[in-house]
């Protein structure tokens, strides 16, 4: 697996629970303790960063963004999402 590839995750309707970090200085995506952690340099304001979460998210599972649904965690740093 490469650093920041997840297609071993990318099986329709799992689950995912993200720590995000807004701000930060550069985007990434890394497996901390069995939770993903991603971070964009994208700001916590008006849904940018959660926009850059998914599209971050959607290139490491190798699927389209339209694929991937915030179900849990819209003004959160923890998010859930699924995979449809």
């Amino acid at each position: 697996m490469s650093k920041n590839s997840l297609v071993e995750f990318a099986i329709p309707g799992t689950t995912l629970n993200t720590r995000v970090t807004p701000n930060a200085r550069a985007n990434k995506v890394e497996i901390e303790g069995g939770t993903i952690k991603v971070c964009v340099t994208s700001p916590p304001a008006d849904g940018q960063a959660n926009s850059a979460v998914i599209k971050l998210l959607a290139k490491a599972l190798g699927v389209a963004k339209t694929r991937l649904t915030l179900i849990q965690g819209h003004k959160s740093r923890d998010k859930v999402f699924r995979l449809d």
